[in-house]
């Protein structure tokens, strides 16, 4: 077995593990968030930057 041989299957392997941290992250993603929460995105706004701010100025 040369190490090309050996570097193919640890790419497969690390290919793998990223593919089901990908489909893990999917389930927890859509077990946590609605749809309509997810596809809800306004152009150049970050709530959690907005709540901060909010939060800052309550204090």
């Amino acid at each position: 077995m040369t190490i090309w041989s050996i570097a193919t299957y640890v790419a497969w392997g690390i290919s793998g593990l990223l593919l089901g941290w990908m489909l893990f992250d999917v389930i927890r993603v859509g077990q946590n968030y609605s749809e309509s929460f997810l596809l809800s995105a306004r152009e150049g706004e970050d709530e959690l930057l907005h709540e901060a701010e909010e939060e800052e100025g309550r204090q």
